[in-house]
């Protein structure tokens, strides 16, 4: 009997709290409601007929975002909770037109995946066929922003990406860090079945350990993407690919084996593009291209960058690249902490420009948020 007695108890108690996240998520639907209403006022002062871009501010999603973050007790981790907030802001943001976003296609890619992470999914994502396309269509407004590759923890630079700041006009406007888990994925029933896997030659790379252990005997083909690479073993019997559980689900496929990529800790990194440069957000980045000439002799880069440490600001990434002006002739990418309007960094900058052939600031964005 008492044992029957603390069963019934255990129920009254889940109906009561049942009752009470019933009372909880109207109050929650309210309060997002309240939050799109606001938005819409925003958008309203902009003009009647304002697009989302005339009043999407990254600046401000990144202070919002970090709020959250501070805030956060728990249960929920971190990363959910942002997540959640993203998705709350881009609805909000879509109520009269969807911002759209250019990206390194096909459908199913990872650079689809940052998409979603850094705008959330209430916006347009259209695909291209190469990170120019992606440029090229921002430049001339099809798009409102564009995501593209720029690294990969183990793989390095995405080169192509580089260079187009070599000519284009657009600025970077923020900056996504995007976990990769590479699964094996294809239609076959067992990996005796397969007789090539066909994917990303940077793919290909990050699994070269697990392939050669695993499955050492089997042709491996290079694509332009993970997703078309899995469009073919959607389409090619004994084909296999390697991609994400969200290419296996656009192209039909099973997940044949998780996670085979070598190191736990696959990362690649990703730039918004867009036709503006930011206000500061509070935590940022800066990006710059430059270049010295060859007449000022030996210690170059060691004098160019001299400013930098006169006024303590901080590196962090480097890359050098053919300037197309002339054989042997270098420019430089460097990514700096701080933003280009505030000091020190402003200061350094203005001395930097001095001493250089060439000097452009690319981008002056929020620190990814995750």
């Amino acid at each position: 009997m008492a044992k029957a007695g603390k069963q019934k108890n255990q129920e009254v108690d889940i109906a009561k709290v049942r009752e009470r996240i019933d009372e909880i998520d109207k109050q929650i639907q309210s309060l997002i409601n309240e939050r799109a209403q606001f938005a819409q006022q925003i958008g309203i002062s902009k003009g009647e007929l304002a697009e989302a871009v005339d009043y999407y501010r990254p600046e401000r999603e990144a202070e919002v975002l970090r709020a959250v973050r501070e805030r956060n007790k728990g249960p929920l981790r971190d990363e959910e909770m942002l997540r959640l907030f993203r998705e709350i802001m881009s609805a909000c943001l879509a109520q009269q037109e969807p911002l759209k976003i250019g990206f390194l296609g096909p459908e199913g890619t990872f650079t689809q995946a940052a998409v979603y992470k850094h705008f959330g999914h209430s916006v347009r994502a259209l695909p291209f066929a190469t990170i120019d396309e992606v440029f090229q269509e921002v430049e001339s407004g099809a798009a409102d922003f564009g995501v593209v590759p720029i690294e990969n923890s183990t793989e390095g630079t995405v080169n192509n990406t580089l260079d187009m700041f070599l000519t284009s006009p657009l600025k970077i406007g923020g900056e996504i860090e995007l976990r990769i888990e590479q699964h094996l994925i294809g239609s076959m029933a067992s990996l005796e079945s397969i007789e090539r896997i066909c994917a990303h030659e940077q793919a290909l790379a990050q699994c070269r350990g697990w392939l050669r252990e695993y499955l050492p005997h089997v042709e491996l083909i290079g694509a332009s993407s993970n997703a078309a690479g899995a469009r073919r073993a959607r389409d090619e019997g004994g084909t296999a690919a390697i991609g994400s559980d969200a290419a296996a689900e656009v192209y039909d496929l099973k997940v044949l084996v998780n996670n085979i990529e070598d190191r736990a800790d696959n990362a690649t990194r990703f730039l918004v593009v867009g036709r503006g440069l930011l206000t500061p957000s509070g935590d940022d980045k800066t990006t710059i291209l430059v270049s010295a000439s060859h007449t000022d002799g030996a210690g170059i880069l060691h004098a160019l960058l001299q400013p930098l440490a006169t006024h303590g600001v901080s590196m962090s990434r480097i890359e050098s690249r053919p300037s197309r002006r002339k054989n042997w002739d270098y420019v430089f990418f460097i990514d700096l902490d701080g933003h280009a309007e505030e000091a020190p960094l402003s200061e350094a900058l203005t001395e930097l420009e001095k001493r250089s052939s060439l000097f452009r600031i690319l981008g002056a964005y929020p620190t990814a948020v995750s």
